[in-house]
């Protein structure tokens, strides 16, 4: 695996991407990111609610905002591998197998308008399909292949609640207590 995989937001627009982005992050951190970047519009709120999960849920996110294609390129120019998703790149199944995994890894996921720029500047642009579909999706299908299918099986330490497995109700347990919340 990487030395560490991060999922960069790109162009985020506060009055109308927080829902979407919150899943991205909320994806990134379930199968596997290291860290969650922003750029675009600042968003603590954003952050806070992702770092409350973390608690939660147990793992750790790492949050912050950043400078885009300073950013992107300060990646690529010190080793680190770029992959863009986009529905204009090549089919997913057959790049995944091209790309280092020995080197940081920095997943590119659109919002705004993504400029040329870092189309030419990431080292793999990438497609789960050619057709308009949810950055999300893409990120989960992308994240989840990457890691040979086994995303699933991720376990957090320190975390305050844990959900097992049900097919007819819930259990969320309450780690370190006797308490077992189960609606069926």
């Amino acid at each position: 695996m990487p030395q560490r995989m991060d999922v960069l937001r790109w162009g985020y627009r506060l009055g109308r991407d927080p829902r979407i982005t919150t899943h991205l992050g909320l994806v990134a951190r379930a199968l596997g990111a290291t860290g969650f970047l922003l750029t675009g519009d600042r968003d603590d709120d954003l952050f806070d609610n992702l770092q409350s999960v973390c608690q939660r849920f147990g793992g750790e996110l790492e949050t912050t905002h950043v400078p885009g294609l300073k950013h992107l390129k300060n990646h690529v120019q010190n080793g680190g591998v770029a992959v863009h998703l986009t529905m204009y790149g090549e089919s997913y199944h057959d790049a995944i197998e091209k790309i280092p995994r020995d080197k940081h890894l920095l997943i590119v996921v659109g919002g705004a308008k993504v400029p040329a720029e870092v189309f030419k500047t990431c080292q793999f642009n990438v497609a789960v399909g050619n057709q308009p579909h949810s950055e999300v999706a893409a990120l989960a299908l992308f994240m989840d292949a990457w890691q040979g299918h086994k995303s699933t099986l991720r376990e957090f330490p320190n975390a305050e609640l844990s959900i097992q497995g049900t097919n007819d109700g819930k259990i969320v347990v309450e780690n370190n207590s006797e308490n077992t919340n189960e609606d069926v």
